[in-house]
């Protein structure tokens, strides 16, 4: 996996020490490399143990699971049909896969890895896309042709092929945020390149503060952010539209695949950042949310008291204007 969520974490964090039961609370900082991205991990503790051998192995671990540019990796066997074994971390999120896929109406779909592929933003060459290139990619399109039996996943056409790029970032910070708490500490923040989960308050009582990035005018323009969310005990991704497209004959084509019309996603929405009980689900909402745009996701989420979201659209060619739902507090910075 390599696609980075669009999402920029100002983690303002308290470096003194602080005191927990007369014990001090020592904060511990740790980064490293994975999915061809970033993860930083901050968290308070006692007895100063860096557990960053523990993250590498499980991050390792994970990647050899889910990412489709490890040859010999779980994905890639199964996307050629080699095995239809699964392993723990490839049901879990197959099963969550399929669950939001059916209460987004197909706009969360795993199986858009052809379409990836095709339009330039996976792991093969760009292909000189036509109606009927995409027709033809889209019979074999859809988790309606997928169904899990015991430990295998079954396909009804050979051919589906599953990109987990949308949510699987997003299981991979819980689970650090899993090993962090079976070792006894509460207070922490896991990024693994935007998508992140941060746990109870800071020891000195404050909340994690979470800055949210300002859409760019190019792909390689510096990360500005104009508004920040004060968080504990939840999780947040991020997608958007303007740091990962192309630009052919005048029109911009974004990395987002409507999975219904086989095209990059063309709406108003430039970036929604979405909150939840944990960051596989949001990374996952945070994506059917580009595809459904911002009028439709707005709704699906104002619906859920598990969610809230923070939508950035254009509102003409130099102005762009934001929305919160109601649950959330944003601050302008």
């Amino acid at each position: 996996m390599n696609l980075l969520k669009l999402v920029f974490i100002s983690t303002i964090v308290i470096l003194a020490s602080c005191k927990r039961d007369g014990h001090p609370e020592r904060l511990m900082q740790i980064r490293g490399e994975i999915f061809g991205t970033y993860y930083a991990v901050s968290y308070y503790c006692t007895d100063g143990h860096v557990y960053e051998k523990e993250i590498d192995s499980l991050l390792n671990d994970f990647n050899q699971s889910m990412s489709y540019y490890v040859e010999n990796s779980l994905i890639s066997k199964i996307n050629r049909n080699d095995t239809s074994i699964m392993d723990g971390y490839f049901s879990v999120v197959l099963q969550r896969s399929l669950e939001i896929y059916e209460k987004t109406d197909g706009a969360f779909d795993v199986t858009v890895a052809p379409l990836v592929n095709a339009w330039g933003f996976g792991f093969a060459s760009k292909k000189d896309m036509t109606q009927q290139k995409v027709d033809s990619l889209l019979q074999f399109t859809g988790l309606n042709m997928v169904f899990i039996d015991g430990n295998s996943v079954m396909k009804h056409d050979q051919r589906v092929q599953f990109d987990f790029n949308a949510i699987a970032k997003g299981y991979a910070s819980d689970l650090v945020a899993g090993l962090l708490e079976s070792k006894g500490i509460k207070s922490y923040l896991v990024d693994i390149g935007g998508d992140l989960i941060v746990g109870d308050v800071k020891p000195d009582g404050s909340k994690w503060r979470i800055a949210l990035e300002r859409p760019a005018e190019k792909y390689d323009d510096p990360q500005e952010y104009d508004h920040i969310v004060e968080v504990i005990n939840r999780a947040a991704a991020t997608s958007g539209s303007y740091r990962r497209y192309y630009e052919k004959n005048g029109q911009r084509y974004s990395h987002t695949i409507d999975p219904k019309s086989g095209y990059p996603v063309q709406n108003n929405l430039l970036s929604v950042t979405v909150f939840a009980n944990d960051c596989m689900t949001a990374d996952a909402y945070a994506t059917a949310f580009m595809v459904m745009g911002k009028e439709k996701a707005r709704g699906f989420a104002e619906k859920r008291d598990d969610l809230e979201a923070f939508f950035i659209f254009s509102k003409n060619m130099d102005e762009f204007g934001v929305y919160a739902t109601i649950g959330l507090e944003v601050e302008e910075k």
